[in-house]
């Protein structure tokens, strides 16, 4: 991928819906976009073209370990993960990457926010545009050299939901510093969320943030500034 950005994609199943996510991203710009399948890519082979790469892989791979592939297969200057939920309304990578090349940070997203202390680190807190302690996955562009030198995302999480606090966490801890702002995004149906298993929701979800407070919790000294 020659591309200074890519918009990267991980896509299970509903892929109508993720198809549009992935039209509107090349409609509102002239990033690279790759898209991982887990399992079969449906609709999304329409979505191919010279700067449109698409692949699959078997069922039941796991969230944390297909970002990773992603980040060490993309050789763009910053990568952008995110959800197919996420739709451009607008131009949402020029913004983003002019505050990367600054340099000041190497994670700019568009959800996210600072661990609630006082709720013993069990909760995030939304406080808008700024520096921020987590991004969510909706959308976080990455300077790609920099993350990957923090180790990337937990093989372990097998499900994305918790698996961006953690990963947000660890790069803070390495000394990144992480920035929150509005962008021309919107929001669609979160088949990752509402339509999974809430059992398996629920039991990867509570594994996924054990072992953000087994890892972090109490680590203040990594936190950005309160506001």
């Amino acid at each position: 991928m020659e591309k200074e950005t890519t918009v990267a994609l991980i896509v299970e199943g509903f892929t109508d819906d993720a198809l549009e996510s992935v039209e509107a991203i090349k409609a509102n710009s002239d990033c690279g976009v790759v898209i991982l399948s887990i399992g079969d890519p449906g609709a999304l082979v329409q979505a191919m073209d010279s700067r449109t790469y698409l692949f699959a892989v078997a069922p039941g791979a796991g969230w944390g370990d297909c970002a990773n592939t992603l980040l060490a297969k993309i050789k763009s200057t910053y990568v952008v993960i995110m959800d197919p939920s996420t739709r451009f309304i607008g131009d949402a990578i020029t913004p983003v990457v002019a505050e990367l090349e600054k340099g000041e940070y190497v994670a700019v997203g568009w959800r996210g926010g600072l661990i609630n202390v006082d709720d013993e680190w069990r909760s995030v807190d939304d406080k808008g545009d700024g520096e921020v302690d987590v991004l969510f996955s909706y959308f976080m562009a990455l300077n790609r050299e920099a993350v990957l030198e923090t180790g990337g995302f937990n093989l372990r999480a097998l499900y994305y939901r918790n698996a961006d606090i953690e990963f947000s966490l660890k790069v803070r801890q390495a000394g990144g510093r992480i920035l929150q702002m509005e962008l021309p995004l919107e929001q669609g149906r979160h088949h990752g969320y509402h339509d999974a298993d809430p059992d398996y929701r629920e039991a990867q979800s509570k594994k996924n943030y054990d072992r953000i407070l087994e890892r972090f919790r109490g680590k203040s000294a990594i936190l950005s500034p309160r506001r």
